[in-house]
């Protein structure tokens, strides 16, 4: 059989298993459309977790960041997996405490006030929807590449899938979903990296090949891997790879970013909302960290193998410039197929019918390149990141049936997260706007079916915004985990652990985080004109204090924190009721009870 046959088989089997799973585990009431009955085991709950985690953006993108950044990439794995560390000690257990439904619930309750839950709900609904366009792009990218249909079929056969499970089941099927998602998506990235990993160092194990020496069949044996990759790298003027190549303090506020915007997610605390107890959260957030662990001790080696495989794929002199040319003709099949996607391009710059692959940004190893080489440019004129995971297997020639795999692996991943999102969103319209705002005495069948209308319409708008992406869309993650970040987090943290914060604090201290951290990723980013600023280059001698627009969400927790101090030292605190519900969160009585009360 051919690829796309295979293709079709292993998607089209893990897609009836997420089919068979959401009729077996349709919700009946709200309690299972939006907390899952508040049944699932700490187990399940962890797996379930790291699926609703590890979106696209860790199974596709990770290790393409990885490659191409080396060492500054680490932030990534820091950030995005000490974000749980948080959770766990911080956040988890006091929400499940609480016992609702929902982050603007709670932010509602805690704070005695239905506007403070409409700004949480709109920042809920901002941050979930840009997350949700990389998910459902990535769904049409890999559909359109390995199953070759229309970028739109793919897309809109992901949006029936989603939708199928996730209006069907709510919380309750999307969790068992993701269950089978989680087995699917770790066993798609693990497989082809111990593959590699034997091919390159014949260490089985990707965590410890990477640190292991190459191969005699690589030409380079008895060499380490990172060793070789700094020296290759050098060779063609770029920094070595194991070097640190930005500045300290915007790697630090970057890794704080992603760590607490991790923390601040709402599709991610929504989680532990669905464990019979307290205590149960805290395990629920260490299982979900060793689950995600296992994708990411292997995402380092998966980056810097697919690099090296990239770079020996087209080395000058083996890939020709036109039709006729015996070079041309002999280009590997991987480049040509990813050629077809208009994800990797090349141009022949110097008419030598050669590939060249160099850093034209070093003016001093540019111009001995071309005095020296005849060398006119990097002709790799458009090598996407994202390609990394998915081609990597074709590359390294592996079996068409781990190929597939990783189709598959890629599409759970997108998947699993699309529909935590989508969930999240739902919950906010239904629970917190129509049933917490608008129409309080709404019955328990109309506010279910207005939960299933609202996960309907946030999939029609997320398929739409993945059909037409905005310009932005690219930094679509760094826009959401700064949203989280600089709004949400900040004011959990104060409305579990400071009494005397109140609701003019919080809507203040939100507000401000929220509006910073868009101007300041807006700018950079050209989409908000301000005068004077001329639409300020996104480059790091632009930067205020060098700080990055995705690194900006540390920074507006920090103001969001300062000014939500003092707007509530200068108004009233909060009634007494409010003081003793905080006090009662915050002591773990009851923890052992079946409702965590």
């Amino acid at each position: 059989m051919d690829l796309t046959t295979i293709t079709y088989i292993v998607v089209g089997f893990t897609f009836a298993l997420y089919i068979g799973i959401a009729i077996w585990a349709r919700a009946g009431t709200t309690g299972e459309y939006y907390v899952a009955g508040k049944g699932v085991n700490p187990i399940a709950n962890g797996a379930a977790t790291a699926a609703d985690w590890m979106s696209a953006a860790s199974f596709i993108s990770m290790a393409g960041l990885i490659a191409f950044m080396g060492y500054d990439a680490s932030v990534y794995l820091m950030g995005w997996t000490g974000g749980y560390v948080l959770l766990a000690l911080l956040l988890a257990p006091y929400l499940r405490k609480f016992g609702k439904f929902t982050v603007p619930e709670f932010i509602g309750d805690r704070f005695y006030s239905k506007t403070a839950r409409i700004i949480a709900v709109i920042c809920l609904i901002v941050a979930s929807l840009t997350y949700v366009i990389g998910q459902m792009k990535g769904i049409g990218v890999a559909f359109s590449r390995f199953l070759e249909t229309e970028y739109t079929v793919g897309l809109f056969t992901g949006m029936a899938i989603v939708f199928f499970y996730a209006v069907l089941g709510g919380m309750k099927g999307i969790t068992y979903t993701q269950i089978a998602q989680y087995v699917v998506l770790i066993f798609a990235y693990t497989v082809p990296a111990i593959f590699i990993s034997l091919q390159l160092t014949g260490n089985p194990l990707p965590q410890l090949g990477l640190g292991s020496t190459l191969s005699p069949e690589t030409g380079a044996g008895g060499v380490y891997l990172l060793e070789k990759l700094d020296l290759i790298l050098v060779d063609l003027g770029f920094s070595q790879y194991t070097a640190q190549k930005g500045s300290t303090l915007n790697m630090f506020l970057l890794t704080a970013s992603l760590m607490i915007g991790t923390a601040g997610l709402p599709h991610v605390i929504v989680r532990f909302f669905t464990v019979p107890r307290v205590r149960d959260a805290r395990l629920s957030a260490g299982w979900a960290l060793v689950f995600i662990a296992i994708l990411y001790t292997t995402a380092p080696a998966v980056g810097a193998m697919s690099f090296f495989n990239l770079i020996n794929t087209i080395q000058p002199g083996e890939i020709g410039a036109e039709e006729g040319n015996l070079a041309y003709e002999n280009r590997p099949q991987w480049f040509r197929n990813w050629e077809r996607t208009g994800l990797l391009e090349w141009q022949d710059m110097n008419g030598d019918g050669r590939i060249q692959y160099y850093n034209d940004n070093n003016e001093n190893f540019a111009q001995m390149a071309r005095q020296e080489y005849g060398w006119e440019g990097n002709e790799m004129v458009n090598v996407d990141r994202d390609i990394m995971v998915m081609a990597n297997p074709e590359i390294a020639n592996l079996p068409d049936w781990v190929i597939a795999l990783v189709v598959a692996g890629g599409l759970a991943a997108a998947l699993s997260t699309a529909a935590g999102l989508l969930m999240a969103i739902s919950s906010a319209v239904s629970h917190d706007l129509i049933k917490g705002v608008f129409n309080p005495n709404i019955g328990e069948k109309s506010e279910l079916l207005a939960a299933r209308i609202a996960m309907a319409g946030a999939i029609l708008v997320a398929g739409y915004l993945g059909l037409n992406p905005p310009g932005f869309a690219a930094q679509v993650v760094a826009l959401a985990f700064g949203l989280a970040a600089s709004s949400l987090f900040p004011v959990l943290m104060l409305g579990i652990f400071n009494k005397r914060m109140n609701r003019a604090g919080a809507i203040a201290g939100m507000l401000t985080g929220l509006t910073t951290t868009l101007v300041y990723i807006f700018i950079y980013k050209g989409w908000l004109f301000i005068p004077g600023t001329n639409n300020l280059p996104d480059t790091p001698e632009y930067w205020l204090l060098g700080i990055g627009p995705q690194s900006f969400g540390a920074v507006g927790a920090i103001l969001n924190v300062i000014v939500a101090y003092f707007v509530s030292k200068a108004t009233p605190p909060p009634p007494e009721d409010i003081q003793h519900f905080v006090e009662n969160i915050r002591v773990p009585r009851g923890a052992t009870g079946a409702t965590g009360h």
